[in-house]
């Protein structure tokens, strides 16, 4: 099976020195609580209707002060680059 590049993905700490992160735009949330993310957003970050999004919190003095959104599949794949060492050396002893 054919390995995939590595690439650094961009929430990486590593990929976070430089420009990283803007205002995209402003959403509302409806009374059901549904946002729309903008088609120009939805393009540029190539999603899809169906693609599943993980939507990380991030808290401050125990509250929420931000949210982050991923793909779910790319989140997968940095758990998997994260724990694979991990387990291989679980495995070897």
């Amino acid at each position: 099976m054919a390995r995939r590049s590595q690439r650094q993905a961009c929430c990486d700490p590593e990929a976070t020195k430089g420009d990283c992160c803007s205002v995209e735009s402003l959403v509302t949330v409806d009374e059901r609580g549904q946002m729309v993310l903008p088609k120009e957003l939805r393009e540029r970050a190539n999603i899809r209707a169906g693609d599943k999004l993980a939507l990380i919190s991030w808290q401050k003095d125990g509250e929420v002060c931000c949210f982050t959104l991923i793909k779910a599949e790319s989140l997968a794949e940095r758990v998997k680059e994260f724990l694979g060492p991990v387990m291989k050396s679980m495995s070897v002893g």
